[in-house]
């Protein structure tokens, strides 16, 4: 007989989406993103961080200040960075389990490379403006989000 307890797909992706964003060196928020296919396979992953190449200890991670000395100028968001990492075909009809719901560029990027649906961890942002351009976006645009439903399961990992 098999297993009764085993983690349902998406705990499975967004436990994925969580990890990945404990590569994040943001000292104020870490964001996790995956890419999956209509058959469960993973795509992509990305976390929030500086573009490849740049180097983290040279770029500032302030969230205040001038443009040019807060993080906002520089850091690549989880999920054009799972956009980005992706090297395969097409990711029309795919979905992407994310820890924050994405912002306006992101969401820019998500529609145009077809991703079907959004399921999301958090909306701390769910009052700012690239939260709402989000959403008036994704509605007009076919695509569908909704809130990941937390299973409040305990998934131990030891390295």
């Amino acid at each position: 007989m098999k297993r009764k307890d085993y983690l349902s797909w998406d705990e499975y992706f967004m436990g994925i989406a969580l990890l990945s964003s404990q590569r994040s060196k943001d000292p104020g928020t870490q964001v996790g993103a995956c890419i999956v296919n209509s058959e469960n396979r993973i795509m992509s992953v990305g976390y929030n961080g500086m573009p490849h190449g740049c180097d983290d200890d040279c770029y500032p991670w302030d969230r205040e200040g001038e443009p040019m000395d807060t993080k906002y100028m520089f850091v690549c968001h989880a999920e054009l960075n799972a956009i980005l990492n992706y090297n395969g075909g097409s990711l029309i009809g795919s979905r992407i389990y994310t820890t924050l719901f994405p912002c306006n560029e992101c969401t820019k990027a998500l529609i145009q490379k077809g991703i079907a649906d959004i399921i999301y961890l958090s909306d701390k942002y769910a009052d700012t403006d690239a939260t709402k351009a989000s959403k008036q976006m994704l509605d007009s645009a076919g695509v569908k989000y909704h809130a990941y439903e937390p299973t409040m399961r305990t998934i131990e990992v030891k390295l």
